[in-house]
């Protein structure tokens, strides 16, 4: 093994320097504005996402370790979403006992919707996450007992997102209208 500088006559595209990369996965000033005003208890580190009910708080990747920005701001809406069923916000409880029971899954869609629409509201287009896939087949069971599941997690998901809008500066809340 050589180092390209040590063959004579290789083409210069061979030892011709890097071109600055442009990183790929860029912040978006709209979204963190957005979720830094919830004044939520976000920590980053770790592997996973996910929100810790008891000790009230986010937990998320680095941002970096996201394939795109759109990726963790639709994973960070997901786990806000979770963060809004918190006894002190809107005190969202569907008997969860453990992890993967319907309960568990009827949290998830709830979360699940909640970051879609809050992605469309802060006008992002977020791919679907591998996840995805193991998500759904627990739906689906919740979806099949309960034909109308899929219209009382989209009403939980729409006042999670009203809340998380409601913290925001200038919010006009239903008290104050």
């Amino acid at each position: 093994m050589f180092n390209a500088e040590q063959i004579d006559g290789l083409p210069a595209h061979y030892t011709a320097p890097a071109a600055p990369q442009i990183d790929p996965v860029s912040r978006i000033a709209a979204a963190d504005a957005f979720f830094a005003a919830t004044r939520a208890d976000i920590r980053h580190g770790g592997d996973r996402a996910y929100y810790a009910i008891h000790p009230d708080y986010v937990q998320m990747p680095v941002f970096e370790s996201f394939r795109d920005a759109e990726s963790y701001y639709a994973t960070l809406a997901h786990e806000m979403t979770h963060w809004t069923r918190h006894a002190s916000r809107l005190d969202r409880e569907f008997g969860r006992e453990r992890w993967g029971d319907e309960g568990y899954a009827a949290e998830e869609l709830v979360a699940e919707l909640g970051s879609a629409f809050l992605s469309a509201d802060l006008g992002l287009t977020p791919e679907p996450r591998d996840d995805h896939a193991a998500y759904i087949a627990s739906w689906l069971k919740v979806l099949k007992d309960d034909k109308r599941a899929i219209f009382t997690a989209a009403a939980h998901a729409e006042r999670a997102v009203a809340f998380l809008h409601g913290l925001q500066p200038g919010a006009v809340t239903e008290e104050a209208a």
